[in-house]
């Protein structure tokens, strides 16, 4: 397996949440629309999602760089990304390097159609737990941020399996933790996530699944 990488835990912890607030807010509700993935989870009220995920110039241009400098991406390098949602870290990769080319696939009709409106690519409406239409190592990256947790246990090995082929390099990021507080934050937190797991079960996961590439654990601290 490669490395475990720190590229998003800054901003993740830059937010700050009111855990119990969350939990005592008819959450089972919430959780029901927010699994949806409409206009009230990106864009209603906090409760059901991000209460409003709009793009805010430069916010992912750090974690675009260590990307592309981290896998060597250039003119003609290929990238897919699993769960891009409105696309906002690719629209900062585009920004960087034009002639990087862009695709990513979501479960969420209404994130693709409220993508950045200059972000240029391929995207289409697909599950992260389907076999992807690409052929094997066809991208030079492929990446996955905060989507497969939102996966069953016994869906993981498929999509975990596909970015596995069809990227020559891959990084998935998901939510985790380490202890009881972090377990009882997330638990407080999550909205959608179906596999609540600790890094140890994540990883193993990731092997026995044959999965090679780099990974990340965002926490609930």
């Amino acid at each position: 397996m490669g490395s475990e990488l720190t590229l998003v835990s800054s901003l993740h912890n830059s937010t700050k949440r009111d855990y119990l607030a969350r939990m005592n807010d008819d959450k089972v509700e919430a959780m029901i629309i927010a699994k949806k993935y409409g206009q009230e989870y990106w864009d209603g009220d906090r409760r059901y999602g991000y209460g409003g995920y709009k793009y805010i110039p430069g916010r992912w241009k750090s974690v675009a760089e260590e990307l592309i400098n981290r896998y060597s991406l250039g003119s003609g390098s290929k990238i897919l990304d699993i769960g891009c949602g409105k696309g906002f870290l690719l629209y900062e990769i585009q920004l960087i390097d034009p002639n990087i080319q862009i695709s990513g696939i979501d479960i969420s009709d209404y994130g693709l159609r409220n993508k950045h409106p200059d972000l240029q690519g391929d995207f289409r409406i697909a599950r992260a737990q389907d076999p992807l239409p690409f052929e094997d190592e066809e991208f030079d990256l492929v990446l996955s941020l905060t989507t497969l947790h939102n996966l069953h246990i016994y869906e993981l090995e498929i999509a975990v399996a596909e970015i596995e082929r069809v990227g020559k390099h891959g990084y998935i990021m998901v939510e985790s933790f380490r202890n009881e507080l972090e377990m009882f934050n997330l638990e407080c937190w999550a909205l959608t996530a179906e596999c609540i797991m600790d890094t140890d079960e994540w990883r193993w996961a990731y092997k026995k699944f044959g999965y090679t590439g780099d990974y990340e654990f965002i926490y609930f601290e």
